[in-house]
């Protein structure tokens, strides 16, 4: 399964916000670091792609039936893509073990990258994606580059079992290739740290482990009739309706979180028209919290509640008198013992919400506590206090005027 990360700056595990940004972006045209990042693997895979296809051995030949066989099955199984973060996965593994046997291996990874760009090409035509997003087609075929070397060095192009351990070093080749070139494509790209980009990749070549057994058989099956290698299809329809239940749970949660999402606003804007201080005060709290979690590396989920918990932060307070919020002078004991209860019925409030903005109502509870241990409505101290919360209280903190530094957030929690 093959995998597209045009990276957009965080990379981490399967996001709805990934998704929804990865949708967005396949109409914009390539620009920036994100083009440049293209344009060196992309061309560093030309120059060995065509390297290896120049220097075959003069004798060897190829079918055009083969040829075409494997266009075909290549060009329907770009068109099953599974959305993953930022990206998306293809379960090419399926045709691209057999292509390296009824094909001359040193030729498969230009014609990986020419099924792949007709394919973009194609979506371009239908209005589905810009352009210049076939120049994918380049830096994501070099996944084709390691395998089809070591059967050549190995002379292992014809599918043998005696050839196992050959085999498996191929698929070990695949994935060592893939990975070095997508860090470094990640890296040029949007500065994404490989650890991260490593996470994603795990789940895809786990799945092209599991495809990779399928794909020899249809390799062996295709020895002197290339055509079989489409006998894999009806797989790959399978494959398309599991694409498409997933695409519709994910179209499900988009349309959840944007509700959840439209609540926080809505319940934001009440807080501002409830007492315009605090509304003010709460959007000063929401740029400085998320500024601290971006320094953390929090993922995108734990950004996400950083961001609703700062910005509700105060919403309990929609319940404290206006006698007691506006009051000019010192409040007494009693007026504090009130007041120190917006944050517990912030908590409720969000909770009769429900889903993710009830996980948000714990950020509000505790967004008044100190690291301390002096704060409210609980008294936790140090990590007892979950990060994001520690994250809100420092910006809170910091336009209160009081001492703060990254230290009273906790590195550990990233």
């Amino acid at each position: 399964m093959e995998l597209s990360l045009p990276q957009n700056g965080t990379l981490t595990r399967p996001d709805d916000q990934l998704v929804e940004f990865a949708r967005e972006r396949a109409n914009r045209p390539l620009a920036g670091r994100e083009l440049l990042s293209e344009a060196i693997v992309g061309g560093a895979f030309l120059v060995v792609a065509v390297a290896m296809a120049r220097f075959m051995d003069a004798q060897t030949s190829f079918s055009v039936t083969a040829l075409v066989a494997v266009l075909i099955a290549y060009t329907l199984a770009y068109h099953v893509d599974f959305e993953v973060g930022d990206g998306y996965a293809v379960p090419t593994e399926l045709i691209f073990v057999a292509a390296l046997f009824v094909l001359p291996a040193t030729l498969v990874p230009l014609v990986v990258a020419l099924a792949f760009a007709l394919t973009r090409l194609g979506e371009a035509a239908a209005g589905k994606a810009h352009p210049s997003r076939a120049l994918h087609a380049f830096a994501d075929s070099w996944y084709a580059v390691g395998p089809a070397l070591v059967l050549v060095i190995a002379d292992a192009q014809t599918p043998q079992w005696k050839y196992w351990p050959i085999f498996v070093g191929a698929l070990a080749a695949q994935f060592v290739v893939d990975a070095a070139w997508g860090t470094i494509r990640s890296w040029l790209a949007s500065g994404v740290p490989a650890l991260a980009q490593l996470r994603v990749l795990g789940w895809v070549y786990s799945v092209d482990a599991a495809l990779a057994p399928i794909g020899l058989l249809a390799a062996f099956a295709a020895v002197g009739h290339p055509e079989v290698i489409l006998l894999v299809v009806p797989l790959l329809g399978l494959l398309a309706s599991f694409a498409k239940e997933r695409r519709a749970r994910i179209d499900n949660a988009l349309e959840l979180s944007g509700a959840y999402r439209g609540t926080a606003m809505l319940l934001g804007e009440v807080i501002e028209a409830d007492d315009a201080y605090t509304g003010d005060h709460s959007r000063g709290v929401v740029e400085l919290a998320v500024a601290v979690a971006d320094e953390l590396g929090l993922d995108l989920r734990r950004r996400s509640r950083v961001e609703f918990g700062a910005l509700l932060h105060d919403v309990g307070k929609i319940s404290v008198p206006k006698e007691i919020i506006n009051k000019p002078g010192a409040l007494t004991d009693d007026e504090w013992a009130i007041m120190r209860q917006h944050t517990i019925e912030g908590e409720k409030l969000l909770q009769r919400v429900g889903g993710m903005l009830a996980e948000v109502g714990t950020i509000v509870r505790s967004s008044h506590e100190h690291y301390s241990g002096g704060g409210y409505p609980d008294g936790l101290a140090g990590e007892k206090i979950p990060i994001e919360a520690r994250i809100v209280s420092s910006g809170h903190s910091r336009l209160r005027g009081r001492p703060w530094t990254i230290s009273r957030v906790g590195r550990r929690a990233r």
